[in-house]
């Protein structure tokens, strides 16, 4: 019992010691994370949509 409540002390102690994004940063960093998965998104789309065409046209559909 004295191993938890010590690992709950010493895990509050070092999360006071981490510094926290602020609301812009975090909004910020949201807003470049869901901009570059759209953009990967697009990318393998428009590669899967190529290699089908290619891939149609060597079986002969």
């Amino acid at each position: 019992m004295n191993a938890a409540i010590q690992f709950v002390k010493e895990s509050y102690y070092e999360l006071k010691k981490s510094s926290w994004l602020t609301r812009k940063e975090a909004i910020d960093s949201t807003r470049a994370t869901l901009i570059l998965v759209a953009l990967l998104s697009l990318f393998i789309a428009g590669i899967d949509f190529v290699l089908s065409i290619l891939m149609g046209s060597i079986m002969g559909h």
